[in-house]
């Protein structure tokens, strides 16, 4: 089976960033999905938390329809929803326990769209005729290969963005994550995070507000300093945030650490999403994921940083969306960070790393600031 992964389009992202909404972009995945009998829609497809869920799929209307229309006849759509988009599974979630304790969520559950929530009903009626099917919180695409979107590495990862302060608060409540652990002990701390971000953007219109609507990038740019001329670690080396990192670590909030650059965000998530596959006793040859928007590996990258002490293969998806705070000066298609990123896969051999938008000029990728 000919498989394409994508991961974090973030349709409906409140700055315009999302770039299927460019038709250059558009119709690049459009051509690509052609040699395609499953497309694999990994997680943070929608931007749930900038505001009600109405006007995403609004915005995700005429992109879901133009991707269904490309897909050949009898393919399959899987959704994989994310920390973004977790509201796509979470009604189903619930629905699991209505009368008796559930039994403990495995790796991989599918579900019809139609009983996973209103908004995958939404989405199934846009991507008709292929149809589509929600997996999670991942889903084996070949008995060597598994994929999810990677929320779960949230958990281990030692920058101090909001959502990893608030997980290390909810272990405070609940409980750490055990070792080994279940998909459900990820879930008990990291769910109720996402269902007070979704409850918040469903009354988020009207300018209020909305709980969790600051992006990892505008995060980031706060602890860097990097929209004040530039200085990557202008804040971030200051002592007021070593302090504060110290303050977290003794609140039980960490393990966070000071730094906070591109190449420690690199590193920090393959080793969280590392520490995730070996709690959870994952053990598949490949290990596809997204959440961190780095696409990987590329050839320039280190081969070791790809590979878990196991010796699991790891691949990441990238992002589909146009921000340049990662990017560095003058940003260009030779960034890791550079929308377009897929993964493609099939019936033997290892997952292949795309980038299809990397002939795509900027000017073609940026939100129109009038729009």
């Amino acid at each position: 089976m000919r498989t394409l992964v994508i991961s974090d389009l973030h349709i409906g992202v409140r700055t315009g960033a999302d770039v299927l909404a460019r038709p250059a972009a558009l119709e690049a995945l459009r051509a690509r999905l052609d040699a395609v009998d499953r497309l694999v829609l990994l997680g943070d497809t929608l931007e749930l938390r900038h505001g009600p869920a109405r006007d995403t799929l609004a915005r995700a209307e005429p992109i879901m329809r133009a991707l269904g229309a490309a897909l050949p006849a009898g393919a399959e759509v899987v959704l994989v929803p994310g920390n973004h988009d977790h509201a796509i599974a979470a009604g189903w979630l619930d629905w699991r326990g209505r009368r008796e304790a559930p039994g403990p969520l495995p790796l991989e559950e599918r579900v019809a769209a139609v009983r996973a929530s209103w908004i995958a009903k939404r989405l199934a009626g846009f991507l008709a005729p292929a149809h589509l099917e929600v997996a999670y919180p991942g889903v084996w695409l070949r008995d060597d290969v598994y994929a999810t979107h990677g929320h779960y590495l949230d958990v281990h990862f030692p920058i101090p963005m909001p959502e990893r302060l608030a997980a290390g608060l909810m272990t405070r409540m609940v409980g750490a994550i055990p070792d080994p652990a279940t998909p459900d002990d990820y879930e008990a701390i990291l769910a109720p995070l996402y269902a007070l971000s979704q409850a918040s953007a469903q009354r988020g219109g009207d300018g209020r507000a909305v709980i969790g609507s600051r992006s990892a990038v505008g995060t980031w740019r706060g602890l860097t300093g990097s929209d004040r001329g530039g200085r990557l670690r202008g804040y971030a080396l200051a002592g007021s945030f070593r302090l504060a990192v110290l303050a977290a670590n003794r609140a039980g909030l960490g393990p966070v650490q000071a730094r906070v650059g591109v190449h420690d965000l690199r590193v920090a998530g393959l080793a969280a999403i590392g520490e995730t596959a070996r709690r959870l006793r994952i053990a598949p040859e490949h290990l596809i994921f997204g959440h961190t928007h780095r696409t990987g590996r590329l050839a320039r990258d280190s081969p070791a940083e790809w590979r878990t002490p196991s010796g699991i293969e790891l691949h990441n998806a990238g992002n589909w969306i146009f921000e340049t705070v990662f990017m560095g000066r003058g940003p260009s298609a030779t960034s890791p960070y550079w929308p377009g990123g897929a993964i493609a896969l099939d019936g033997d051999g290892p997952p292949r790393l795309e980038r299809l938008l990397d002939d795509v000029p900027v000017s073609a990728l940026q939100a129109d600031p009038r729009s």
